[in-house]
């Protein structure tokens, strides 16, 4: 099992340390309701050391990157990320991830972790620059919150306030050019810093040596993600699904060429079969992954993930139905054993109030 280079500070934090993509990861230290509400309300960090990041070298008309991603990076000026995906030939998704246009001939890739290794056979397989993985040399923190911006400027001073959505900029922090973008997984106002391992420990304190910040674990990172309709790889996800089924095809740039065009192309002429949706439940049972979902006793779908909602008050979840019952509004019934839960089908995001934007 995988350690990031916080993990005695972790235990000397007293922390639940739970498995997650062959990592040994914090997953509470007070709890996940308390850390959930810090972050809607204040700020929280987050050892989030288990992603991967790959340096990709060369111009886009020798890497072959715009073909691997689905995003737009033609377009991308540096300084910017985007978010995209990484398809097999038949659509579906390897993984999903973030791309860093750090200069003209240089790019980086933010990956999750479990399909870390599977991401680096098919870049190496389609890549012709150079690909460099950097994942065991880089910390990522993540520091999000509506006071975050406010916390980081304590430290790097008045130019963080430029930074805008989806950017990222260089920032002195402990004797380096700290990579800082304006990114999360929250739906509160973050930014997402990358440094080198060795000072990740000293970083972790320097930005907790703030009163208004405190350490936060996956748990809550699961319900304040879910609470914004985000998806998880590996579970809302995956190599069986595509970006038109997961409902994420504005993600997805048709007006180039890229793995897994054709099949998404013949998908959309033919019609998807299924669709991600979000539930919400009429009490504050939660809804789990695998649950089944019913329209007048006949199953129509199944979980993917599902959780209580702190800040709502009552269980919410994502999951795919039949393309025929996903319309708003509808009423459904999510089992399992003698659980039965009642919700309805609702827009993403369920939480709506986040700061993600100011």
């Amino acid at each position: 099992m995988k350690k990031t280079p916080l993990f005695e500070i972790h235990q000397r934090l007293k922390a639940k340390m739970e498995p997650f993509a062959g990592w040994l990861m914090p997953i509470q230290y007070e709890s996940i309701i308390s850390e959930h509400h810090w972050t809607r309300n204040y700020c929280s960090l987050f050892d989030t050391c288990h992603m991967g990041e790959f340096i990709i070298y060369g111009h886009l008309k020798e890497n072959n990157l715009n073909k691997v991603i689905t995003a737009d990076l033609e377009s991308m000026e540096i300084g910017k990320c985007s978010y995209g995906f990484m398809l097999n030939e038949k659509g579906g998704i390897i993984d999903d991830l973030i791309v860093y246009k750090l200069a003209e001939d240089k790019w980086m890739l933010v990956v999750n972790a479990e399909p870390l290794n599977k991401d680096e056979i098919h870049l190496k397989n389609y890549i012709k620059t150079e690909i460099e993985n950097v994942s065991y040399k880089t910390a990522k923190l993540d520091l999000q919150g509506p006071l975050s911006r406010e916390i980081l400027k304590s430290i790097v001073g008045q130019d963080i306030d430029k930074l805008k959505y989806y950017h990222f900029d260089y920032f002195p922090i402990l004797g380096e050019n700290v990579l800082i973008s304006r990114t999360g997984y929250t739906g509160e106002l973050g930014y997402e810093l990358y440094i080198n391992s060795d000072k990740a420990v000293d970083l972790w304190h320097l930005l907790l040596s703030n009163k208004r910040v405190k350490p936060a674990g996956l748990g809550a990172r699961d319900t304040l993600r879910l609470e914004m309709g985000y998806p998880l790889y590996g579970q809302d996800i995956t190599e069986e699904t595509t970006p038109l089924e997961a409902d994420l095809e504005r993600f997805v740039n048709f007006e180039k060429e890229f793995i897994g065009k054709t099949a998404l192309l013949r998908q959309k002429e033919v019609g998807i079969k299924k669709k991600l949706v979000c539930l919400i439940a009429s009490s504050r049972r939660a809804p789990r992954h695998g649950y089944k979902i019913y329209l007048n006793n006949k199953e129509i779908g199944f979980i993917t993930s599902g959780t209580f909602s702190p800040s709502l008050a009552c269980g919410i979840g994502m999951g795919y139905v039949e393309i025929d019952y996903c319309e708003l509004g509808m009423k459904v019934f999510i089992k399992e054993d003698k659980i039965e839960i009642e919700a309805t089908i609702t827009k993403r995001p369920f939480y709506k109030e986040g700061s993600l934007r100011r």
